[in-house]
């Protein structure tokens, strides 16, 4: 069984000290320098003893992140993209394949035309594909 892609994990790759902020850093797609700023700085105006409590329970409740969770930078960032805004990846990922629809039943229609000679149809179907 693979490991969800949409969860939030502690990143202990990145870490400092537990890899709580390199998860919430991993999860939302955030440079990590950015949540770990933010961490502090919400910790020195005034939220001294809440945050770092939040920090442990995190730390203590959050499963580490599996070794090789994604394949590539690329896959990572999808996988951000999902759990930030599920919608709009979806909404992506089928236009994408309506684009790929189209663009096979433009190659399927050339294909079963009735064409005086193949090297007609190949020159056309060079230039649909540029």
């Amino acid at each position: 069984m693979s490991a969800s892609r949409t969860k939030f994990y502690l990143d202990k790759q990145n870490a400092k000290w537990s890899g709580v902020c390199s998860g919430i850093a991993d999860y939302s797609g955030i440079d990590v320098i950015w949540v770990r700023v933010g961490a502090v700085l919400l910790t020195l105006m005034g939220g001294f003893p809440w945050t770092l409590i939040a920090y442990w329970m995190v730390a203590w409740m959050a499963t580490p992140k599996p070794f090789a969770l994604y394949g590539s930078n690329e896959e990572a960032k999808f996988w951000q993209g999902v759990r930030s805004n599920p919608t709009a990846s979806t909404r992506d990922i089928r236009s994408r394949f309506r684009d790929i629809d189209r663009a096979a039943r433009r190659h399927r229609a050339l294909l079963h035309q009735p064409q005086p000679s193949a090297r007609r149809r190949d020159r056309q179907l060079a230039l649909s594909t540029a």
